[in-house]
């Protein structure tokens, strides 16, 4: 028998490697003879360098650059096990998490420190990068990204403009006569689960801009310069990218990687079960086990669970998800290949008794999934698991 356990990390508690090794535990105390496959999983946003390097057998390059406010801060990205993907989420070094609540203005923070992050990459030698860009503190459109990379973004004067959203409104042409030629040879995937264009209603400014720090006179200031920066990109770089959906993530920086690099968006747990080979590793499995910190209405809009689900279900293979806690909407999920949800929470506790018990919740909840599997099992063949709840 061939167990395959794919989960994403219980934020806070776990990562997904710490969830998968639990269930394994418990799934043995009952089933000691199967074969188990764990494959750590993520959905493009945080935790997703951890889960591929614990996926694959790759390292964690821990990198000092600049911040979001020009400080330096400690930040870091993976090198695969194959030595020629590189895997960088850019709120490692230009996140919000980076500034302090009565410091954030997106009309002055930057992407340059994610330039950097890549450039430290394709120092290794690296043919593939995959980039994360959720969680941003910034709205400049990856301007300070790619000047990190040898793109001279110029004003009227020919001077190099400054830092931030608010520099984009002095921008007048852009050579990238010294871009870094590296990239010119290197696929890029960035995962990237918004479909916000980059400006107006409902781009970057005026959905992530408030949480950033913006004003309301600051959103239409921030979204006027964005717009500005489409039209010089679209007149120098001949890219239209301002309604390219996806464009408006992490404050335009969507936008700004495939004006600046050959590149393609995709859904962040896309590329992860790429990245992993996942519908290899599942096309003889007997029961595909994953899960979140919380299975919802909303986990079947590109999460964890549902990519595993639709992977394992190519090859018809019964899918069990797991989270810390499942909401009473969480039914749709059976619509999209989930085949049985299960809680981990004994009963009524506190958010810090969860978290501090995640691993042996986890685990106990695995013993009573395997004790309900192989008692179904019966004849040895597949057991097909039809809207089972906890």
């Amino acid at each position: 028998m061939k167990i395959v356990i794919a989960p994403d990390s219980f934020k806070e508690s776990l990562s997904a490697l710490e969830v998968a090794e639990s269930i394994e535990r418990g799934f043995k105390q009952v089933i000691s003879d199967a074969q188990y496959v764990k494959v750590p999983m993520a959905d493009g946003g945080e935790g997703t360098v951890q889960s591929l390097v614990d996926a694959t057998g790759g390292e964690i390059i821990s990198k000092s650059v600049t911040g979001p406010l020009g400080k330096p801060v400690d930040a870091f990205f993976g090198i695969l096990g194959n030595q020629t993907t590189a895997v960088i989420e850019m709120a490692a070094a230009s996140g919000l998490h980076h500034v302090p609540v009565g410091e954030r203005n997106p009309l002055v923070t930057t992407t340059i420190g994610t330039g950097e992050l890549i450039a430290a990459a394709l120092d290794y030698g690296v043919n593939h990068l995959i980039i994360g860009i959720g969680g941003s503190a910034t709205n400049d459109g990856g301007a300070g990204m790619a000047k990190a990379l040898g793109a001279r973004l110029l004003d009227k004067d020919g001077i190099e403009i400054g830092e931030g959203g608010d520099a984009l409104g002095r921008l007048a042409s852009i050579d990238l006569s010294n871009l870094d030629p590296r990239l010119a040879h290197v696929k890029i995937e960035v995962a990237c689960d918004v479909d916000n264009p980059l400006t107006g209603e409902k781009g970057a400014s005026a959905i992530f801009g408030p949480q950033k720090g913006a004003t309301p006179e600051m959103v239409a200031q921030l979204d006027q310069n964005l717009s500005h920066y489409a039209s010089i990109i679209e007149r120098d770089l001949g890219k239209k990218i301002n309604d390219i959906p996806g464009a408006g993530a992490a404050g335009g920086l969507g936008g700004g990687i495939l004006a600046f690099f050959p590149s393609e968006l995709k859904r962040g747990v896309e590329i992860v079960v790429e990245a992993t080979g996942l519908s290899e590793i599942t096309a003889n499995a007997d029961l595909v086990i994953t899960g979140e910190g919380k299975i919802d209405s909303q986990t079947i809009y590109g999460k964890t669970p549902i990519g595993v689900a639709k992977t394992a279900k190519k090859y018809g293979i019964p899918v069990i998800g797991i989270a810390g806690n499942v909401s009473n909407d969480s039914h749709v999920v059976y619509e999209h290949g989930i085949d049985a949800i299960f809680s981990i929470v004994p009963g009524v506790v506190s958010l810090e008794d969860a978290f501090k018990h995640a691993a042996e919740n986890v685990e106990r909840t695995a013993v009573n999934i395997a004790t309900i599997w192989k008692m179904k099992r019966g004849d040895g063949s597949r057991v097909a698991f039809v809207n089972l709840k906890q």
